[in-house]
């Protein structure tokens, strides 16, 4: 065989390539395998207690049970697959679902009510056993502009109740804080009330922060306001006897200025890098962003077009970077007209018929979210809960065995590929398959056993790392 290129030539340009390889993997080391919550609730810090997701968890299971007490009207409501075929008489659905109780879960899946029946199983025992899965205590829009002795007293408060939280075990598994945003009128606001809060909690816990702690910084345009707060969390952890690096920050994505800047370039990279590597996600913001875009109140809504734009420009910037990426919330709240006791037919048909309007739309936002791969959003008032997991679990189900056929195929075939400087060529497209699963197991739609139809062992999937599956398999 002849050769026209010479071993050293050769070798000295792919070298150089080699650098330039390796820098774009740092940049873009794809998503990560950590859990990502399926969405962040927001509420006022002045309200905040240290069990106030348990009790969120109470108020949306009373909201479930309320106007949706077996999953045959959750199915018709949300016109899920298969709702046609279900019985009308509520005797009939209790007898449907004593007997798909009864059945092992792979003949239950053969039944055409499988779907309705496995979302609203599963969407009860979350809200019994982990409604809440992420919590901002919000000294921004939910709190207001208040006096400052007033934030000063319900920052240290709200930093005690997590404190009492901590101790109780009932605080949700993320959690964090949404300051006043750095703009020049409220930085000295932000930044007081992100001192008192944190310097309070670590006294109290002796140096203890919750598990996946954060903080949210709202109104971010310019890549120096994230540089201020990095330099201020270096300060707090010095002051507070707290390893380097340990705070942890979010941005927004609320105002046209992080999507395009003065220059026409999309400055969202410019403001991560900013944070130098203390920035785990991007939260958008659908009523300020709207807001920033002229859209009037009446059409600021999740379903606009210039959110999706916002959207899609998000994820251009931040695609395979391991950042986190949020959507907004949906603003109609599923709770009905008339509050009492007494209520009437009419007036009980009315608060029926506004949930159920409310449920659909914010069932429809979180599924069109998930669709277009956001798979974190906001929920504003417990009653949202319900439909958060109604809308995720349907996800997750209705893809679940296309998803199970794709991944047992990629790594029966990965497994034989060829390994080439200890980096597989495939572990990238691999690790996108397996999170499907990771995100579907974490938030509950699917258990560890539901997964080993992929061919995959629990040691595999709870390594989190489909390079670690094909490394394993190909030892053996």
């Amino acid at each position: 065989m002849k050769f026209t290129i010479q071993e050293s030539d050769k070798t000295q340009l792919l070298d150089t390539l080699k650098t330039a390889n390796l820098a774009f993997q740092a940049t873009y080391p794809g998503d990560k395998p950590n859990r990502q919550p399926v969405h962040t609730v927001y509420g006022g810090a002045n309200l905040f207690k240290s069990d106030t997701c348990i009790r969120m968890g109470e108020i949306a299971l009373n909201n479930l049970q309320t106007y949706a007490p077996n999953f045959g009207v959750l199915a018709n409501v949300l016109q899920l697959p298969g709702y046609e075929h279900l019985p009308p008489g509520l005797q009939e659905i209790a007898d449907l679902t004593n007997r798909l109780d009864s059945l092992p879960d792979t003949e239950r899946r053969n039944e055409p009510a499988w779907l309705a029946y496995s979302v609203y199983t599963k969407i009860r025992q979350k809200l019994q056993t982990e409604a809440v899965e992420d919590f901002r205590i919000d000294f921004e829009d939910g709190f207001g502009n208040r006096p400052d002795d007033e934030e000063d007293a319900t920052a240290v408060r709200a930093a005690l109740e997590v404190a009492e939280g901590m101790k109780n075990k009932t605080l949700s598994p993320f959690i964090g804080i949404r300051i006043k945003p750095f703009t020049e009128d409220l930085k000295f606001r932000g930044v007081r009330t992100l001192d008192l809060f944190l310097s309070t909690l670590l006294d109290k816990t002796g140096g203890v922060l919750p598990d996946n702690f954060v903080v949210m910084l709202p109104k971010v345009t310019i890549p120096e306001q994230v540089v201020t707060i990095v330099r201020l969390f270096e300060l707090l952890e010095k002051g507070n006897n707290l390893a380097p690096g340990t705070l942890r920050m979010e941005t927004m994505v609320e105002a046209t200025q992080i999507v395009m800047d003065e220059e026409g370039r999309n400055p969202l990279m410019r403001i991560i890098r900013a944070s130098e590597g203390r920035c785990i996600a991007a939260h958008f913001g659908t009523y300020d962003y709207t807001a920033s875009c002229g859209i009037t109140a009446k059409y600021q809504t999740m379903g606009h077009p210039v959110c999706d734009f916002a959207h899609h420009m998000t994820k251009v910037a931040l695609g395979g970077t391991g950042i986190f990426l949020s959507d907004g919330a949906t603003n109609v709240i599923p709770i009905g007209p008339h509050r009492g006791d007494n209520l009437t037919f009419e007036q009980l048909a009315e608060n029926r018929a506004s949930v159920h309007h409310a449920w659909r739309l914010g069932f429809n936002h979180t599924t069109h979210s998930l669709i277009n791969g956001f798979y974190q959003g906001w929920d504003l008032n417990p009653a949202q809960l319900p439909m958060r997991y109604a809308a995720t679990y349907a996800f997750f189900l209705s893809s679940y065995e296309d998803a199970v056929f794709r991944l047992k195929t990629f790594v029966e075939r990965a497994a034989i590929s060829t390994l080439t400087n200890d980096i597989f060529d495939d572990a990238a497209t691999g690790q996108g398959l397996l999170n499907f699963f990771l995100k579907a197991m974490n938030c509950g739609a699917i258990s560890e056993e539901e997964a080993l139809t992929t061919g995959l062992t629990l040691d595999e999937i709870r390594s989190r790392s489909f390079y670690r599956i094909l490394e394993g398999r190909r030892a053996k």
